[in-house]
């Protein structure tokens, strides 16, 4: 068999997250996302009055962004693993086979 029609190893690294993880994660960007909202609604009431408009404006943006981000999941790759090289090297000879049967003693 050649070495690049050899079967590619398999690394316990190139495992992808698991999907309750990765919705969990997903949960939690989307949470913060709408706190910050509120945040903004909460701070556009006591700021004077050009910053309230643009704590109005973030907030109105906000569940677009908090939504991309929900959405947008793991599409990163496993990394790419080469087969190993044969070296050229001599393999150790096998050992000696010797005939013969086991006989068992009573105990």
């Amino acid at each position: 068999m050649s070495p690049a029609s050899a079967p590619k190893p398999t690394l316990i690294t190139s495992a992808g997250k698991r999907r309750s993880l990765d919705t969990d994660e997903r949960r939690t960007r989307y949470l913060w996302t709408m706190a910050v909202r509120v945040a903004c609604f909460i701070g556009a009431t006591v700021t004077p009055m050009p910053w309230n408009f643009v704590l109005l404006a973030a907030a109105a943006v906000l569940p677009t962004i908090a939504v991309m981000l929900a959405n947008a999941i793991d599409q990163r790759r496993p990394p790419e693993v080469e087969a190993p090289v044969p070296l050229d090297r001599p393999a150790l000879p096998g050992g000696e086979i010797i005939d013969g049967v086991v006989v068992e003693e009573p105990q």
